[in-house]
């Protein structure tokens, strides 16, 4: 068995987790520290794997109360609120406090352990760094469950806003075959075909509004796979300004992608527009009409 397969199952962490574990230098083996790169190391009758501190406390969530955080709405198991562009969702290490779970775990401390635990306690679902919008968190074992199953089962109504270059047709829906081409930094790239390591992800697309060169264009993507709009409309012609990995640099300093709606039985939360969306959107589209 795999090393970080072997601390997931005999502590009840995620893959995730084992591997961060492993990067913290709190694993041990055969006496030795391990690291991250050995996560695939094939353990033998008679290895020895000990840990350095109490599994409960590797990967404690730094409470920030000092950073701002809007909430949207609140349910039965869940919290939505609003992420700023340029703010990661979790954090990705122990020391790090700048994160949105950060801030919302100094407001709801219930949330830390929740679902997977650790660094990515309560998360259900995950925006890019650079994405706004609505993300949401669960609060309780039970919230999570309902709601990480929806997501998985596409179940979850999700509606963004997106400027892109050119004029895509009116109204439409893709499939596209994605592959994760690589992990860090992540890039997600179409395939003529599907095989084992793609996944078939389709997206609804309706115009809102028209500028000159650039659009305001509404999506609704049925799948959640790693970078899926941005690919997609790459992909058709229409990369999102500000997008520099599968565009172009234009001067925009993100890409232009705001989770605007995410609907599912009781929870349906709308998100406004960020500061440099609606500026992107008037000196781009609406000021040149």
């Amino acid at each position: 068995m795999r090393l970080d397969r072997f601390l997931a199952e005999k502590l009840q962490w995620s893959r995730r987790q084992a591997r961060e574990s492993l990067g913290l230098q709190m694993v041990g083996l055969n006496g030795r520290t391990a690291t991250e790169s050995a996560k695939g190391h094939l353990l033998a009758a008679g290895d020895r794997v000990s840990l350095f501190a109490e599994p409960r406390r590797l990967h404690r969530i730094l409470p920030r109360p000092d950073l701002g955080v809007s909430i949207l709405a609140e349910g039965p198991g869940w919290i939505a609120v609003d992420k700023a562009p340029g703010q990661g969702v979790h954090p990705l290490r122990s020391d790090q406090s700048d994160t949105l779970l950060n801030a919302v775990i100094a407001r709801h401390p219930e949330v830390e352990g929740v679902g997977e635990g650790g660094l990515r306690s309560g998360v259900v679902h995950r925006l890019d760094v650079d994405s706004s919008g609505v993300q949401v968190f669960a609060t309780t074992e039970a919230g999570f469950a309902r709601l990480r199953s929806a997501f998985q089962e596409h179940r979850v109504t999700k509606v963004y806003r997106a400027l892109v270059h050119g004029i895509p047709p009116a109204s439409g829906e893709v499939t596209v075959e994605l592959m994760v081409r690589r992990h860090r930094p992540a890039r997600v790239e179409v395939r003529a075909s599907a095989d084992a390591q793609t996944r078939s992800c389709p997206t609804r697309w309706r115009l809102l509004e028209v500028g000159a060169s650039h659009a305001l264009v509404e999506l609704r993507p049925r799948t959640g796979f790693l970078h899926q709009i941005r690919v997609t409309m790459a992909h058709l012609g229409h990369p999102l300004l500000g997008d520099a990995v599968y565009g172009r640099e234009d001067g925009v300093r993100r890409h232009m992608l705001h989770a605007s709606r995410i609907r599912f039985e009781d929870l349906d939360v709308e998100a406004p527009d960020p500061p440099d969306f609606r500026e992107v959107l008037k000196n781009w589209v609406v000021g040149h009409s």
